[in-house]
């Protein structure tokens, strides 16, 4: 079966793959390949190989490649212009087929891949399921959707926008035996979004508090639920794990320009840490993502975000990267340095030290 997960809503498309995870016993046989390396003839192999000790197999492709250039184009193509006057084999031909900048395309060409890839759909065994989450919607004419509408079935994922928000919230609630307040379930959509994984774990946290059975009010999400400005902190973290440093500058400022405790964010970052050094460790023997999460105790969604990421690191880099923590931690509450210059040494080294994966 070919299973295609569309659209931005990125979370719910992880969650629909975790209890197809839960439904079926794939064991060992699962396999998971990233859109930005993928090769699709390792992907046929994988799915055409027998399970062992299991009646299925389970591969699963995250994102489709996403064609890379110099130029800010993607659609410009210098090898399409006529050579100007003075251009020959020389200084000419060493710019055809380059972006704008001189730099030629790389990765994996997409609309091969996408081609390829439901040109294989007819022919996939019946004990492999295929699963594919691309996070754009695809239209009509795309070869992957017509491929999963004739020999599998197609779900799109578009994040909920207003009242539908509120509805998710609410419906969450209930899947924690937890009731909430139509006020409370405004007041978490505005003050966190449209963030599904930030607005899950705060709803996770208020049904806790408020016990089995128990309503969340207005006054618990304002205990409980530190606005939006968490939700930044999550993304720098996610930034400095990706080694996007202008980024991660950007939204370090605009939490300390909102008030955020250095501290706070200092924390929240050696978490991050810590979850890629665990889940880099296990998956270095040899687990799967599932078995990473049972052994680690931590959420399924969890562990298929931060996979790729502990992939960029090496041991020595997320060691070191602890070390700074601790060491900026310690100089903070010393007021051996300002916040500002703490926080920003951190962004600028984080990650630097030991040698890439």
């Amino acid at each position: 079966m070919f299973l295609l997960y569309h659209g931005p809503d990125e979370f719910s498309a992880h969650e629909a793959l975790a209890r197809l995870r839960a439904t079926h016993d794939f064991g060992y046989n699962q396999d998971t390949f990233t859109g930005a390396g993928a090769d699709l003839a390792t992907i046929r192999n994988t799915c055409d190989t027998m399970p062992f000790l299991s009646e299925q197999r389970l591969v699963v492709v995250d994102g489709l490649p996403k064609r890379k250039r110099g130029g800010k184009d993607d659609g410009a193509d210098d090898s399409s212009s006529p050579p100007s006057q003075g251009e020959g084999s020389g200084e000419g031909s060493a710019k055809s087929g380059k972006g704008k900048k001189g730099k030629t395309a790389s990765g994996p060409d997409p609309k091969a891949f996408a081609a390829g890839l439901a040109e294989y759909v007819p022919s996939l065994p019946e004990f492999s399921i295929l699963v594919l989450l691309a996070d754009e919607v695809l239209d009509a004419a795309s070869p992957l959707l017509k491929a999963a509408q004739k020999f599998g079935k197609a779900q799109a994922f578009l994040l909920p926008r207003g009242p539908q928000l509120e509805d998710w919230v609410a419906r969450r609630a209930a899947s924690h035996d937890a009731k909430l307040a139509p006020e409370a379930a405004r007041l978490l959509a505005v003050e966190v979004g449209d963030n599904l994984r930030l607005l899950a774990l705060e709803i996770e946290k208020l049904a806790t508090y408020v016990g089995q059975g128990a309503t969340i009010r207005v006054e618990d999400v304002r205990t409980l639920t530190p606005a939006s400005r968490q939700a930044k902190v999550f993304d720098l973290t996610d930034a400095l794990a990706r080694r996007d440093r202008k980024r991660a500058l950007a939204l370090l400022h605009e939490l300390l320009a909102a008030g955020e405790s250095p501290l706070g964010i200092v924390a929240l970052t050696a978490f991050q840490t810590r979850s890629l050094l665990q889940v880099k460790t296990l998956a270095e023997q040899g687990l799967r993502a599932p078995q990473i999460a049972q052994t680690a105790g931590m959420a399924p969604f969890v562990v298929e975000k931060t996979l790729p990421l502990a992939r960029q690191f090496s041991f020595a880099q997320l060691e070191a990267a602890h070390r700074s923590l601790l060491e900026i931690d310690i100089a903070l509450k010393r007021s051996k340095m300002t916040p500002e210059m703490a926080l920003d040494l951190l962004v600028v080294e984080f990650g630097i030290t030991g040698s890439r994966p």
